[in-house]
């Protein structure tokens, strides 16, 4: 086997426990897609070009409401800003790839491919092959991402409403925090921001997680200061 095949199943194996928590929240959203009057065509497409579970949910949420088009393309730019971020933190272990490589990376970067694959290069620094570890990780989410959507639209109504399937997206993202928290500012920047998130959870227009990232982040800051 090649290297890039290798660092490619590398990519998929490290994906792999992030995609148990995938799975049911893209069948959630497939079924939320056609309740909102989205077609079966265009709530697949969605999965398939935006590509973004989040802005999904909220993308179907102001179709139901018939929210203007400008309305909902805004409100994915500004879901979808985070992406920023993650672009500018692998940007220095990606820099020399191709316009082409570059244009496929950052169409499959999300936040669960986003995770192992900081990781993998910060510890193990760049080789000629460390881009298909990130393309490993990116496609098998995307390809699950598919299915799931798929199953979601197929299963539609029977799925129950008691089943707790929405409990499995922030499992994951716990997953994906907990190996990151390497030093005590990146623990206490997750506690305190958690225990806001808690204690704030009542508020308006979901003001409680944007008040949890503030204080994740100012606790985090104050602390690397420090060292």
């Amino acid at each position: 086997m090649s290297e890039s095949r290798k660092a490619f199943w590398s990519g998929v194996r490290a994906e792999f426990p992030l995609l148990v928590g995938v799975f049911p929240f893209g069948m959630i959203y497939g079924a939320l897609a056609l309740n909102a009057g989205l077609s079966t065509l265009a709530s697949q497409l969605m999965s398939s070009i935006v590509f973004a579970g989040s802005s999904q949910f909220v993308t179907a949420q102001l179709v139901h409401d018939a929210a203007p088009g400008f309305v909902i393309v805004l409100t994915i730019v500004v879901v979808n800003l985070r992406h920023m971020l993650y672009s500018a933190s692998l940007a220095p272990y990606l820099k020399n790839l191709s316009l082409k490589w570059k244009a496929l990376l950052s169409y499959l970067l999300t936040d669960e491919a986003y995770a192992p694959s900081i990781l993998k290069y910060e510890e193990e620094g760049i080789t000629p092959v460390s881009h298909w570890f990130l393309l490993g990780a990116g496609f098998s989410l995307w390809f699950i991402w598919q299915i799931s959507t798929a199953l979601g639209i197929f299963l539609g109504a029977t799925i129950p409403k008691d089943l707790p399937l929405d409990f499995a997206l922030p499992l994951t993202f716990i997953a994906m925090v907990v190996p990151a928290l390497k030093n005590r500012p990146m623990i206490a920047a997750a506690l305190s921001a958690g225990l806001v998130a808690v204690l704030a959870y009542s508020l308006p227009f979901k003001l409680g997680l944007i008040l949890a990232a503030l204080a994740g982040i100012t606790v985090g800051t104050i602390l690397e200061n420090k060292k």
